[in-house]
């Protein structure tokens, strides 16, 4: 195997610090991950963050279809010459946030597709999230993060990790493999060490929470100040309700007590407190003097 450090020295090209630019290069680990997509001969991976194409090469072996999405037009040049004869590999150069994968899962004649990357650390949580927002059509993604990042996706409440995407992640996936990455694995060698997360995406949340918009925008609010209590986080956002209802009621009715902490809240009881929330700012409930 030729590797990243090789073919960018080869054409006298450093790593973008800017795009957070990290090669895995360590050919072990990459069949690993390549074996953890775990992908239908006939299906369609989409790769962000391709690079020079290390992992490319592999997904192509197992895949129906593989899109190697990279915005880098350095890579993008490399990969265009690397797997130019090769029919099952397309090269899309774009930043992913602006990747639409529903779209590209109707592309793929509307079968759900399976998302793989070694993501920039610096754009991992507006990554996953976006991939959330397209979970439907997607069948699973094995994701690269910072090591402290994937501890934080899989904890539990009351814990220092615990906080917004520990509540989403929760909400609307379940991890089900991981593979910790030593530092060495990578050109250029980073200061962290790196976590590979393997999530199958839910139909169905594993709780009753609402509506999506609401409970995100309400489990955001939750943790705006970890110091403060979910009432004090709460009271100053809007969240729909008549100015004179008392939310202190309101969270106690909904079976949480206001001087918790949000980071104590489980994400059922983030889901429960949601719906409980839109069903009294819907019927426009008064439960007494103003908060």
């Amino acid at each position: 195997m030729t590797t990243p450090r090789k073919i960018l020295r080869s054409r006298g090209l450093r790593p973008r610090k800017r795009l957070g630019q990290c090669f895995l290069q360590d050919r072990n680990i990459l069949e690993k991950i390549a074996a953890m997509a775990d992908v239908a001969e006939d299906g369609t991976v989409v790769e962000i963050g391709a690079g020079t194409g290390a992992l490319t090469e592999l997904l192509a072996g197992i895949a129906g279809h593989v899109l190697a999405v990279e915005v880098d037009s350095r890579m993008t040049e490399i990969l265009r010459e690397r797997f130019h004869d090769r029919g099952n590999v397309e090269i899309l150069q774009r930043d992913v946030l602006a990747v639409d994968f529903s779209l590209l899962a109707d592309e793929a004649g509307g079968e759900k597709i399976t998302v793989v990357g070694n993501i920039p650390y610096s754009l991992s949580t507006p990554i996953l999230f976006h991939l959330l927002a397209h979970r439907k059509r997607i069948r699973a993604a094995v994701l690269m993060f910072q090591k402290e990042l994937a501890a934080r996706l899989a904890a539990g409440p009351g814990t220092k990790e615990y906080g917004i995407p520990s509540v989403m992640v929760a909400a609307f996936a379940r991890v089900t493999q991981r593979l910790d990455v030593p530092a060495t694995c990578f050109y250029p060698i980073p200061r962290v060490h790196s976590r590979v997360l393997r999530f199958e995406f839910l139909e169905e949340s594993p709780f009753v929470f609402g509506e999506e918009l609401y409970f995100t925008a309400l489990v955001r609010a939750a943790f705006a100040n970890r110091r403060k209590t979910i009432f004090n986080n709460l009271k100053g956002v809007s969240l729909g309700l008549p100015g004179n209802c008392n939310l202190g009621s309101l969270l106690t009715t909904a079976g949480i007590d206001p001087g918790r902490r949000g980071e104590t809240l489980s994400p059922a009881e983030f889901g429960r407190l949601s719906a409980f929330l839109l069903d009294a700012a819907r019927k426009g409930l008064d439960n007494g003097d103003p908060v």
